[in-house]
C-alpha cells in the first residue's frame, strides 16, 4: 500500500475487555475507508487478522472509526493540510 493512500492507524477497545490495533484509515478510489489488520502470508496476499462478522457491524465500527479521524483532522488543521499537500 503506498504511504499517500495511508492516512491515519486506528485502535478501537471494546467494552474495556478487548482492543483491536492496527486498523488502517486509506484514501481509495472511492474514497476513505476502514481496512482491518491484516497478514502478508507467504503467496504476498494478505489475510484480515480480525473482521466483523457482519455487514452492519463492519458499516457501525468504519463510520465510527472515520468520525474519529475527521474529529481529529478538526483540532489539528495543520495535520490535515500537511496530509491534502502529501496527496497533490
Amino acid at each position: 500500500m503506498g504511504e499517500e493512500r495511508l492516512k491515519a492507524f486506528a485502535s478501537v477497545t471494546f467494552d474495556d475487555c478487548f482492543v483491536v490495533r492496527n486498523m488502517k484509515v486509506v484514501e481509495g478510489a472511492k474514497g476513505i475507508f476502514l481496512c482491518m489488520p491484516s497478514r502478508k502470508l507467504q503467496d504476498g496476499t494478505h489475510k484480515d487478522m480480525v473482521h466483523p462478522i457482519n455487514q452492519d457491524f463492519r458499516q457501525y465500527l468504519e463510520e465510527n472509526v472515520l468520525k474519529a479521524y475527521q474529529e481529529e483532522l478538526a483540532k489539528n488543521p495543520q495535520a490535515a493540510s500537511a496530509a491534502q499537500e502529501q496527496d497533490a
